[in-house]
């Protein structure tokens, strides 16, 4: 199949429209689908074609909102809230059985949610906050619904996992292992747990699909510079204006190029609806960026493998269960 030429200003909703008959009678479950985000895009895009789009939140209230936001603009949008608390395993299990007594398998599953960022904070398990809003609670929640996923495999069709991450990660220097099981607030920096979360997401990726040995495709995104709402939180901004992504007034700068909502959407709807035998883009691990591979633009220490490996068997001691297949 030749593919059209998709670039950064491509939108989720032309990504759409060219896949649309690969949409068609899927079942999608993003996680973080609140209004002016990423996710709530990707979901709103899909949804005019999509059999099922499960849009979850911790807060139901604001999940009614974005519920009622798409089926205000797409009245035969088949959505179905789930409240999830990433940051609560206890929220994850219970989600994950709601899911997994839906009598529809999950084709795709996008992990989109993203913390808000802030001081040093460990939620009610004793996790890091970013760290696990990111990694711990989407790596159980793949884990316990993946007989769902698993239930979609065909021989035309291999399940997949989507994983939002972002370019943020090359400031970075990778992750502490250490620090998954032991939190450090020590030299705790927002900016640096945010880094970190970006670079598990990338090995998460990587070795989910090295590990499902081919039963699930799992790939990881740089959706592009956006101003979401998590750009406009206080806690953010300092690090923000003095890499010159946003003005001292906390507005976006000219250093970096911006992209609409609907244009960073596009690479997470791309991940989720494009024919999957296409050579050029099918590489299971792969970091995707503007809509194209982009692996030599993922820093090394998060496309290693050996780290992936560690990172899988790190997480695996933090939530005291394997994950495997």
């Amino acid at each position: 199949m030749a593919l059209p030429t998709f670039t950064a200003d491509t939108t989720a909703e032309e990504v759409v429209e060219t896949f649309a008959a690969q949409i068609r009678n899927k079942n999608v479950l993003i996680t973080g689908t609140s209004l002016n985000g990423i996710g709530f895009e990707t979901a709103r895009s899909i949804a005019k074609y999509a059999n099922l789009v499960i849009i979850t939140g911790y807060n139901s209230e604001r999940l009614k909102l974005s519920e009622d936001a798409i089926k205000k603009d797409i009245p035969g949008a088949n959505i179905r809230p789930l409240v999830l608390d990433l940051c609560s395993l206890a929220s994850v299990r219970k989600a994950a059985a709601e899911v997994n007594a839906y009598p529809e398998p999950i084709h795709v599953l996008i992990h989109n949610a993203a913390h808000g960022g802030g001081p040093f904070e460990t939620t009610v398990d004793g996790f890091e906050s970013q760290m696990a809003t990111a990694h711990i609670g989407p790596f159980l929640l793949t884990k316990l619904i993946a007989p769902k996923l698993l239930a979609t495999s065909s021989s035309t069709y291999t399940p997949r996992v989507v994983v939002v991450s972002s370019d943020g990660h090359t400031f970075g220097s990778g992750v502490d292992l250490d620090a998954i099981v032991h939190p450090k607030p020590e030299g705790y920096s927002n900016t640096g747990a945010y880094f970190q979360a970006k670079s598990a997401n990338i090995l998460f990726a990587i070795e989910l699909s090295r590990r499902s040995e081919g039963k699930i495709k799992a790939y990881s995104l740089h959706p592009g510079m956006i101003f979401t709402n998590l750009m406009e939180k206080e806690a953010n901004k300092p690090f923000l204006i003095q890499v010159g992504a946003l003005n001292s007034d906390g507005r976006p700068g000219d250093k970096y190029p911006f992209k609409t909502i609907p244009q960073g959407a596009a690479t997470s709807d791309i991940m989720n609806t494009f024919v999957l035998n296409v050579r050029s883009i099918d590489q299971p691990g792969a970091y995707l960026k503007d809509c194209v591979v982009a692996n030599d633009q993922a820093a090394s220490h998060s496309r290693d493998t050996e780290i992936a490996k560690k990172l899988w068997m790190v997480t695996e001691e933090a939530l005291r269960e394997k994950f495997e297949f």
